[in-house]
């Protein structure tokens, strides 16, 4: 079995409900949409390939984040990698920008593609200044990384793409070319609805999974690394001290009326997700986790806007009832994760280097010896 979800495989990690699609677009008004780059085969050849990377963009809500900000908050489990503009979300706890994830060297084009976006159509009087967050994670044991393809077009067409409903997982986007756990990695979400009665609010939770070693993949509590060790299915790297040098971004969305440092909070508990199944945010690992709430729409988006409000009226989720929602994002990041994992096919990129899926058949026999599936 290929392209496999872990609920349809009969792996159900935690106890939550999930959203409709299982995916962040749960959350009203989010939206993602990927731009995928795969060309060329064999030996590298810097600037001409093989490629196998590409974008992938987050669309907070379904008007303009440039103008209307939303509450958000971020937490570095590890600092070995980059998702910018966190500095003015920690100041201001506002997000004003699209979310982008890439490549560890095309951070810089897909930024200045946002700003791009950001000040068209404005007053080139009007003093305006663009922070965009984007996220990345390194793909360069199976792309021509320093050959640097991606630009700004790409950006545009993942923006083209960008639609609520299910999201396409695994060899996408920005995850194109990733690897974790030492199989195939790359995209992954997956969401939950918390009860009626503490608000009945969704959290959803996209990963760009590109982290971890083999023997400390843990599905729901069970040491599928071992299970299926690199003698049964190989690792992609040249040895196995080249394990747990990547990265892991993980972007939180909620419809909950959260305040930024609530969103903090959330954002925090991402760690444990990627805790349940394995990763320890080694020294080489960038370890980087966004979380923002559309539950206070009508944000003013410009310090010097003439006619921004002196006063906003603000709804809180009450911290009593705010346990439900870590609940949410610890499962959540788990399953994407998996989802990542079950998703991924088998790649090989530069100088046939070859990353193998997890194998859905041997997961499932495991798990099942464990008593872990259905």
């Amino acid at each position: 079995m290929t392209g496999m979800r872990a609920r349809q495989l009969g792996v159900i990690t935690g106890c939550g409900v999930p959203g409709p699609h299982n995916a962040i677009t749960d959350v009203p008004g989010v939206r993602v949409g990927h731009m995928t780059l795969i060309e060329g085969e064999g030996e590298l050849v810097v600037g001409r390939g093989p490629v196998r990377t590409g974008v992938t963009v987050i669309m907070p809500h379904d008007g303009d984040i440039w103008r209307e900000p939303v509450f958000a908050g971020c937490h570095r489990l590890n600092g070995n990698g980059e998702l910018t503009g966190l500095e003015w979300i920690r100041e201001s706890g506002t997000l004003s920008s699209p979310i982008a994830l890439t490549n560890t060297h095309s951070v810089g084009v897909v930024r200045d593609a946002l700003v791009a976006q950001a000040v068209a159509g404005r007053d080139p009087r009007e003093s305006y200044w663009a922070l965009p967050v984007v996220g990345e994670t390194w793909d360069g044991v199976l792309n021509d990384i320093n050959g640097f393809h991606v630009r700004p077009e790409h950006v545009e067409r993942a923006f083209a793409a960008a639609a609520n409903g299910p999201v396409a997982e695994g060899n996408v986007g920005g995850g194109t070319g990733m690897i974790c756990h030492g199989f195939k990695g790359g995209v992954g979400t997956a969401s939950r609805v918390v009860d009626a009665d503490v608000g009945g609010y969704t959290v959803g939770v996209l990963v760009q999974a590109n982290h971890g070693r083999r023997d400390r993949l843990r599905v729901d509590g069970v040491p599928v690394g071992e299970e299926i060790p690199s003698s049964v299915i190989p690792l992609p790297h040249a040895s196995a001290a080249s394990e747990g040098t990547g990265s892991i971004i993980a972007v939180v969305a909620t419809d909950a009326p959260l305040l930024p440092n609530q969103c903090a909070r959330l954002a925090q508990r991402a760690g444990l997700g990627i805790a349940r199944t394995g990763g320890v945010g080694e020294h080489s690992s960038g370890d980087l986790f966004l979380a923002f709430a559309v539950g206070n729409r009508g944000l003013p988006g410009s310090a010097y806007a003439p006619d921004s409000p002196i006063a906003v009226p603000l709804s809180m989720l009450s911290n009593a009832y705010i346990n439900p929602l870590f609940d949410a994002v610890v499962e959540a990041t788990e399953e994407a994760i998996l989802n990542a994992l079950l998703a991924a096919e088998t790649m090989t990129g530069r100088d046939f280097i070859t990353a193998h899926r997890l194998d859905s058949d041997r997961l499932l026999s495991v798990m099942r010896r464990y008593r872990r599936a259905t």
